[in-house]
């Protein structure tokens, strides 16, 4: 390939690596290139990265894209990005990490955390109106354990940020804060006055407000050029145009097209993550946000996730289905494809069997860490089969449950547009909207998290004016699940049923998980 374009490059910072995507303007990747790198757990609970590691896998990925598709540095006329949020990374006055990435997973500030039930600030909203404890994953509880636990580290930390906002540094030079990260999970609320000292101050961190960038961006805006020594080690011209970035999992939304009020993306993976655009400010328990101009400007943003989604079909096949996958694998097979034909005439319901998929806690509509894994009703009739269509159906209703959370603070899901690993079955896609009674969009790029960073690009190159805009052009819906009625009636007893489950067993549950922690 020797056009000239125009191309944009997207970068996405994940868990286990750094991927880099160049698309056209339609929307369609020409090339993916991933590096991974390790994460380190020093201590139960405990989850590091280095810094420099992200940085020589992404010189790694953006010469490979480059290599791979054919297409010259100097077609490339924007760029953009996304990471892990919840990721904080300590950097002196020089822009040196003063030590290893606290990753979004790390809970060790589980202790500052609970600080946050003591609050009566406004930022107490965005977790379940009020109603729900705040999870140690957040930013300002892991500020909090820097400044007790590593003051001198704390002291040194002229800036403290999260990792998509260390991206911004390393490409352009420049100190932001990126709308996402902030309003979405450090508590940042412009309806509100912006940041919550006064919540900060609880925690036990007021000080950290003074060690993030000032200048607090919309995703998609200019907010710098491609630096001269950053372009020479990725292989780029200088002065490309570097657009805000973001959090990976709504960079996913925006790869959706999910953009407008009413709208839902559900994210699936190893966890599910559902978020949408509410046209109004709403609150209540059991889910978070609305976040104050999280995604779009003038928009809200709300959010459920459950925390064991694919995990726990993961945890079913490699313990439970051995001789599946061997069977499998001798005939080229994927083996969830041979698990979901054993199980796809079983009925809704799994004849009476339920399970809840809490494996590795809940995120919402609990945000509970003690929860666990329930499996009942079960009897000598049911088989394998119906264990991992069991699975499959608690992801489901997991999913459906944190929709009724919205739905009671008057948010109604019109639609959800899916990506991520589970699209890759149409028979669990389609239970998914017959247990949710929501159609559902497919779309053609699966990989929504680096298409939105390449719409990211694009906006913030001028190639487009806004989001929707881009959205028209590089989102092209293939396919929509319309729900089976039917089902839908079939499934609701079983829903409920799930949906009872867990309040009835959570203190018999924490009092094991209390049980089994001083063992």
């Amino acid at each position: 390939m020797t056009d000239n374009g125009p191309y944009v490059l997207g970068i996405d910072y994940g868990t286990e690596s750094c991927r880099v995507a160049i698309c056209d303007l339609q929307g369609r990747p020409i090339t993916f290139a991933a590096t991974p790198y390790r994460t380190a757990h020093p201590h139960p609970g405990w989850a590091e990265q280095n810094p420099e590691d992200w940085w020589k896998a992404l010189q790694a990925s953006t010469h490979r894209a480059l290599e791979n598709s054919g297409i010259p540095a100097s077609a490339i006329a924007g760029i953009s990005y996304d990471a892990t949020t919840l990721t904080m990374v300590a950097m002196d006055a020089k822009g040196a990490e003063l030590r290893p990435a606290v990753m979004w997973m790390d809970v060790r500030a589980a202790e500052q955390a609970e600080r946050a039930g003591r609050s009566d600030s406004v930022a107490r909203l965005y977790n379940g109106g009020g109603h729900c404890p705040a999870t140690a994953e957040w930013y300002p509880f892991k500020a909090a354990w820097l400044r007790e636990n590593e003051p001198e580290t704390y002291a040194r930390a002229v800036h403290l940020v999260d990792a998509p906002d260390w991206v911004t540094y390393k490409l352009t030079g420049e100190w932001t804060t990126n709308i996402n990260s902030a309003a979405i999970r450090m508590y940042h609320n412009r309806d509100r006055g912006g940041w919550p000292r006064d919540f900060y101050e609880t925690v036990g961190c007021g000080d950290a407000l003074d060690r993030i960038p000032e200048r607090v961006l919309d995703l998609g805006v200019p907010v710098g050029e491609l630096g001269l020594i950053p372009a020479q080690l990725l292989g780029l011209r200088p002065g490309i145009p570097v657009a805000q970035g973001m959090a990976d999992a709504w960079a996913g939304q925006i790869g959706l097209g999910v953009l407008r009020p009413g709208q839902m993306a559900l994210i699936t993976g190893s966890s599910h993550v559902l978020t949408g655009q509410s046209d109004k400010e709403i609150h209540g328990e059991g889910f978070f946000g609305a976040y104050t101009d999280g995604v779009m400007p003038g928009q809200y943003t709300v959010e459920g996730s459950q925390v064991s989604t694919g995990s726990v079909l993961k945890w079913f096949r490699d313990n439970f289905a051995r001789d599946v996958v061997q069977a499998a694998e001798r005939v080229g097979l994927n083996p969830y494809d041979v698990l979901n034909e054993q199980s796809k005439d079983i009925r809704p319901g799994s004849d009476g069997l339920i399970i809840n998929e809490y494996f590795q806690g809940n995120r919402t509509p609990y945000t509970d860490s003690k929860a666990r894994g329930i499996v009942w009703g079960l009897s000598l009739a049911h088989t394998p089969a119906h264990i991992y269509h069991a699975i499959q159906e608690s992801v489901c209703y997991g999913n459906a449950h944190n929709l009724r959370a919205m739905r009671a603070a008057g948010f109604e899901v019109s639609r959800m547009v899916a990506c991520g690993g589970a699209t890759k079955s149409r028979g669990w896609m389609q239970m998914h909207a017959d247990v949710a009674g929501v159609p559902i969009a497919l779309t053609e790029v699966g990989d929504a998290v680096v298409l939105g960073t390449c719409m990211l690009a694009a906006v913030g190159a001028g190639l487009y004016e806004d989001l929707p805009t881009a959205a028209a052009s590089m989102v092209h819906e293939i396919d929509v699940l319309e729900p089976d009625p039917q089902r839908h009636e079939e499934y609701r007893f079983h829903l409920d049923a799930y949906c009872d489950t867990y309040p009835r067993l959570q203190p018999m549950i924490h009092a094991m998980v209390d049980h089994e922690a001083q063992r």
